[in-house]
């Protein structure tokens, strides 16, 4: 760590900054990078999917949402690293520049910024009057420019539409002479349904398309070059998202540059077909029976390992028809379950009669659509305490599957129905520090919908949209629960993929209303 911290001081000295924002995506601005290409991660040690780094002269800032508080806290080194903690509902950018002062230089890597997040940057700090200046190398990683080799079609049986009928709809209102540029790789493996399952957590294809009336090329991480000159030398406009796009891929294009109001691509790919609704359910009857064969292998055996349960998950994944598994794993006893993204498989820590084990998993069946789930299971009989925290988040979860959907309705107001439960029957100590739920697709979190108290969730949720309702409580000190159903919306009601099962052992039926009490009805109690 400390021969990174020193390479990205002297770059900074050499480059005339006073600060440095370090990115943990990569030039897709990929959420869940690969730590190979994770700058911040070299600098920080911290290995959390999302957080960005602040580099001054002296200092490193951490910034990190409510699920990585204590991850972050447990992992990075406090003499060199400050984490800063944001609270739920708190911006990045508006803490961020908080922290830059007036007449100062910042550098942002342009390949690995989006361009919304340069523009509300450089709008944000002009009162200040902030340089940013915008590099296109990063001293810490470098560009991974290999192509993918396992790339699979997926037959229209699955997908319910063809590469020729999505770019139809897509072009349609788009002059003769225009084109659009999608360089996001959720948007990109959706027009051509493709998917690459030979790599872990994630189905994704790395490529970047250019599509016109004329013309669709797609440009693989090896053909970067003729890219960049074929969008200097393209004449027509091109549309593009800016918050998909990095700044260097926008900087080509410049007074060409066509704002899309609304993604849609992003759009049409959140609507899932019923062809793909009814492909989802199967790959959730197999991800049931991963889950199930799991709970049956931790009570038959003692003494087991995160790490024991976590190999034996992934047999199990494999076993029941997954191609890959759609992010790693989450196998967490007790303590470790109160970190909400908890990211280890520990040999050391052992499952005890009394302990609760929390286990967050998904994979990647035929379709290329990821699954999500979260169960807690207890290795005997349950505390008061266990039983208190499990049930209040069962009637978190069960009133917001239940919530009353209008044509408008919006995650940010099931996300605020789950926090007014959580208000009223508020259990000192353990705190609910996450978005409620997200959307679900190609890849494990998509956009849109959102369940959260982000202004993205002020979105409506509409016929067809999956997404994930997941609350959870955590204390430190003792351990977290967190009840995830990935679900979907079909005749202006919430459905439930998953038919898993709840642990009747750990429900207090005392604190269940009798309409609590008929809503658990709907699902299984074990």
């Amino acid at each position: 760590m400390k021969e990174f911290v020193d390479k990205i001081r002297e770059f900074l000295k050499i480059q005339g900054l006073n600060y440095l924002l370090v990115n943990s995506t990569n030039d897709f601005l990929v959420e869940y990078n690969d730590l190979k290409e994770n700058s911040r991660f070299y600098l920080t040690d911290f290995t959390g999917s999302t957080g960005d780094a602040l580099v001054t002269k002296d200092k490193i800032y951490l910034f990190v949402d409510g699920r990585y508080h204590i991850q972050a806290d447990l992992e990075v080194n406090k003499d060199i690293v400050t984490v800063v903690k944001l609270q739920t509902g708190q911006n990045f950018i508006d803490e961020f520049c908080e922290y830059i002062k007036p007449n100062s230089k910042l550098g942002i890597f342009s390949y690995k910024t989006s361009e919304m997040r340069f523009e509300k940057l450089t709008s944000k700090l002009k009162d200040k009057n902030v340089f940013i200046k915008l590099l296109d190398k990063d001293p810490i990683t470098k560009l991974n420019r290999e192509p993918d080799l396992g790339i699979k079609k997926i037959p229209k049986s699955l997908t319910g539409i063809t590469i020729e009928e999505k770019l139809k709809k897509i072009l349609a209102g788009i002059n003769q002479d225009d084109a659009l540029l999608i360089t996001n790789l959720e948007n990109v493996s959706y027009i051509f349904n493709s998917r690459d399952f030979a790599k872990q957590y994630s189905a994704k294809i790395k490529a970047k398309a250019l599509i016109s009336h004329k013309k669709t090329l797609l440009f693989t991480p090896d053909k970067m070059e003729s890219f960049e000159n074929y969008i200097k030398n393209f004449k027509g406009n091109i549309y593009v998202d800016k918050s998909t796009i990095n700044a260097h891929d926008y900087s080509l294009i410049k007074d060409r540059a066509k704002i899309f109001e609304t993604n849609p691509v992003m759009h049409m790919k959140s609507i899932k077909t019923d062809e793909e609704l009814e492909h989802y359910k199967h790959c959730f009857e197999m991800t049931d029976r991963t889950m199930y064969a799991i709970r049956a292998y931790i009570n038959e055996h003692e003494n087991l390992s995160e790490h024991d349960i976590d190999n034996k998950l992934e047999e199990y994944f494999y076993q029941f028809g997954a191609k890959s598994l759609s992010f790693k794993s989450i196998v967490a006893i007790d303590k470790n379950a109160a970190l909400a993204h908890y990211s280890k498989t520990d040999k050391n820590v052992i499952l005890k009669d009394g302990g609760l084990v929390l286990i967050d998993c998904g994979a990647y069946y035929d379709g290329g659509l990821a699954t999500d789930i979260t169960r807690v299971f207890v290795k005997g009989n349950p505390t008061e305490l266990q039983k208190h925290v499990y049930t209040t988040v069962l009637k978190m979860f069960l009133n917001c599957f239940n919530y009353s959907l209008k044509t408008d309705t919006t995650g940010y107001e099931i996300d605020n129905n789950a926090r007014i439960l959580e208000e009223q029957n508020k259990i000192e100590g353990f705190e609910f520090n996450h978005g409620l739920g997200h959307g679900i697709g190609i890849s494990v979190h998509e956009y849109p919908p959102n369940l959260s108290k982000n202004e993205l969730a002020k979105v409506p949720i509409e016929e067809n949209m999956c997404f994930t309702i997941e609350p959870g409580l955590y204390n430190e000190k003792f351990f977290g629960v967190r009840l995830e159903n990935s679900c979907y919306k079909k005749y202006g009601i919430i459905n439930s993929f998953t038919d898993m099962c709840y642990e009747k052992k750990l429900i207090n039926f005392s604190m269940l209303n009798d309409t609590e009490k008929k809503q658990l009805k709907l699902f299984k109690v074990l």
